[in-house]
């Protein structure tokens, strides 16, 4: 994800009073991970798909 992507998913996770935390645990991954893919340090396939749960469950 982009720096643009990160700052919104930011944003999203303040609007719907959510940790990283908990979106990590919505999604099944590490918290450490969930800030890895958002800041694009992973991005390879499955970082991919879990980018695609990160979207839809924040509606970006």
């Amino acid at each position: 994800m982009s720096e643009e992507l990160a700052v919104k998913v930011k944003s999203e996770l303040f609007k719907k009073k959510m940790s990283q935390k908990e979106l990590a645990n919505l999604i099944g991954i590490s918290s450490v991970y969930l800030s890895d893919i958002i800041h694009g340090r992973k991005t390879g396939p499955k970082a991919q798909e879990h980018a695609k749960h990160i979207k839809k469950i924040l509606s970006i």
